[in-house]
């Protein structure tokens, strides 16, 4: 995609957090099985829900832009799941994979925070007032998703590592 324009790097960025979206609902099952913590392994199956949802959202920002759904390959969350499944597999005690394992959905949660925020601020300066609330409605649901990680981390899955 040949970028010339705010609205070409809008479209561009739609098109990353799309495949972004598409990898996590594929790699948030496969780290819930990976996890020793019942809440930490529900954690991230019911962010798995939420992660199909937004994908259904993009769809919809897509639809509302005059475009067909596309995805372009982002190697910002091919290597943060990369990381991830290479953690699952390496570390054999459970509580340390477990804490290994929030990082990495902190890292995945952090990277469509900032993906979602430039969204929503790039959509209300170029005029896409429908788009902005759409997207903003999955940012929320993005710091929410890390803040349940945080919580988990901090109230004791960190604690059973150390």
């Amino acid at each position: 995609m040949k970028i010339e324009n705010l609205e070409d790097l809008f479209n561009h960025t739609l098109e990353d957090i799309y495949y972004a979206e598409n990898k996590l609902v594929k790699a948030l099952p496969k780290m819930a099985k990976a996890c020793d913590s019942a809440a930490l392994a529900k954690a991230f199956m019911g962010h798995c829900e939420e992660t199909k949802e937004h994908i259904t959202r993009l769809d919809e920002v897509f639809k509302a832009m005059g475009r067909k759904s596309k995805a372009t390959e982002c190697p910002a969350i091919k290597g943060i799941l990369e990381e991830g499944e290479e953690l699952m597999s390496e570390i054999k005690d459970a509580d340390t994979r477990d804490a290994a394992m929030i990082a990495a959905g902190q890292a995945a949660e952090h990277y469509e925070i900032t993906r979602y925020g430039t969204l929503v601020s790039w959509a209300k300066l170029l005029g896409h007032k429908d788009v902005a609330t759409i997207l903003e409605k999955t940012l929320k649901e993005e710091y929410s998703a890390d803040d349940k990680l945080t919580k988990l981390a901090e109230s004791r899955l960190n604690k059973e590592a150390a």
